[in-house]
């Protein structure tokens, strides 16, 4: 089990980016969240199976199709794992 905690920047709000990662997440068996940021950017947690959490960072570098990701930087974090996925 691994967690990863993501921002995500460029054009990231308003492109249906945290619904998108969302769906992705639940697809790949990841839990943790997606949540918007004053300064327009993301920031996603995502917990789970190392290659499930490393596929999802890779979908985070290329996004929905509206979105234009400028960058992703993450780091490993300890924590407890969410039950589901969400957003906020």
């Amino acid at each position: 089990m691994q967690c990863l905690l993501c921002r995500v920047t460029g054009r990231v709000q308003g492109v249906f980016f945290r619904a998108s990662t969302q769906r992705e997440a639940r697809r790949l068996g990841v839990t943790g969240f997606a949540r918007n940021l004053s300064d327009g950017s993301v920031e996603v947690l995502a917990c789970g199976e190392t290659a499930a959490v490393a596929a999802l960072k890779a979908w985070l570098l290329r996004g929905p199709p509206d979105a234009r990701v400028a960058e992703v930087s993450c780091e490993a974090v300890t924590r407890q794992a969410p039950a589901d996925f969400s957003t906020g």
